[in-house]
């Protein structure tokens, strides 16, 4: 083989290797490409999804905001409205006081009071002996009434008349005074319990009207019982 031939076959053979190489390259560059897209792709997409679950929880967030800033602005209306009622209520009971006191006043309307305070209050304890607490102011009355409301007790019951022991050693509260506005009182009416002071029944004028307002029933309610309780209103003579 003469040198020209040789010659013309390294030739071939280095054409044929540099355009294998040119091939390979561009598989390579266009592989390159390749992966560059989809990586590309893949970081655009991450992003894309951090930015929606940033935007989600900010949406949230917000939202959870406003919820609350609504349920804080519900909750001062609803304070504000629950204020209102409650200084009404103030109002109307210190209206209610003042006329418990004319009521009190008169004597004739309050004794006929009394009486019935103290039947109700021996239907309610349904004793065959009681002990009684009234103001000392009414003394008088009370015991003006006692006989009369013993027999129409036995009268509505069918029973013999209760024995009713007039407490003597400890009175209810005097009346309600401008000058002495923070110590206790008491409008009128009784407190009746059972001998041995496990029952008591407040039948007073200030019991009757907490039960009209706090209990919110009609006026004709009775008052409650407090079983185990001692004497309410109690001072020492």
């Amino acid at each position: 083989m003469d040198e020209g031939n040789v010659a013309q076959q390294l030739k071939q053979m280095t054409d044929f290797i540099r355009l294998e190489a040119v091939e390979k390259a561009f598989e390579i560059e266009a592989a390159a490409a390749e992966e560059f897209q989809i990586e590309k792709l893949q970081l655009v997409e991450a992003e894309k999804k951090k930015i929606r679950q940033d935007y989600e929880k900010k949406e949230k967030q917000v939202d959870i905001k406003k919820k609350i800033e609504y349920s804080m602005q519900l909750n001062a209306s609803r304070i504000e409205v629950l204020q209102a009622q409650d200084d009404l209520v103030k109002s109307m009971m210190d209206s209610a006081r003042k006329e418990l006191l004319y009521q009190s006043r008169d004597h004739q309307s309050y004794k006929k009071l009394l009486r019935i305070l103290i039947v109700q209050s021996l239907l309610r304890l349904k004793e065959s002996a009681v002990i009684l607490r009234c103001r000392k102011e009414d003394l008088e009355l009370v015991e003006s009434v006692l006989e009369s409301a013993r027999n129409e007790y036995a009268e509505k019951e069918n029973v013999y008349p209760p024995e009713i022991m007039v407490d003597r050693h400890v009175y209810l509260p005097p009346a309600p005074s401008h000058y002495k506005e923070h110590d206790l009182s008491c409008s009128g009416g009784v407190v009746m319990a059972s001998q041995d002071g496990k029952i008591v029944f407040e039948n007073t004028l200030d019991a009757r009207l907490e039960v009209v307002f706090r209990k919110k029933l009609p006026e004709g309610e009775e008052p409650f019982v407090t079983d185990n309780s001692r004497l309410n209103y109690a001072t020492q003579a």
